[in-house]
């Protein structure tokens, strides 16, 4: 019987340069960029923003790996502070529903998990030890 498996990527936050991020880290490290903007989602709050990413990445099949996104100006952005997140992707809703339950121990919920337009559970978090976190169940176009 096949182990269910999860995943750990980096998740890089930018402002207004996730798109521009992805396609030269696809130059160095070969691969498909995939990209999703605010607009896509309709989850526009700044019109000038609309075609920023909300969700891209980069993926290789050397097994090279890195999401990004866009912070939207309404949200505080501290390049060197909150850069990054780690990404954290389960094969099934029961598995991340476990790992949240855990990891949510002391920590500050930024999105509750929950049903997304892009999959079937989603949530934000930063971790009693000041490490944001996104979990989420892997589908085709996450993972």
């Amino acid at each position: 019987m096949k182990p269910n498996t999860v995943s750990a990527v980096a998740h890089l936050n930018f402002r207004g340069q996730a798109r521009e991020a992805l396609n030269f880290y696809q130059s160095v490290f070969g691969g498909e960029v995939m990209a999703m903007t605010y607009k896509d989602f309709g989850q526009v709050t700044d019109e000038a923003e609309a075609d920023q990413l909300i969700w891209g990445q980069v993926a290789a099949d050397n097994g090279f790996r890195v999401m990004a996104c866009d912070v939207p100006s309404a949200t505080p952005y501290h390049p060197g502070q909150n850069a990054f997140l780690v990404a954290l992707e389960t094969e099934t809703p029961e598995q991340v529903s476990a790992y949240w339950d855990k990891i949510a121990n002391g920590a500050t919920i930024t999105v509750p998990l929950a049903p997304a337009q892009w999959t079937p559970l989603f949530g934000m978090l930063t971790d009693r030890f000041g490490t944001a976190w996104a979990l989420s169940v892997a589908t085709p176009q996450n993972g």
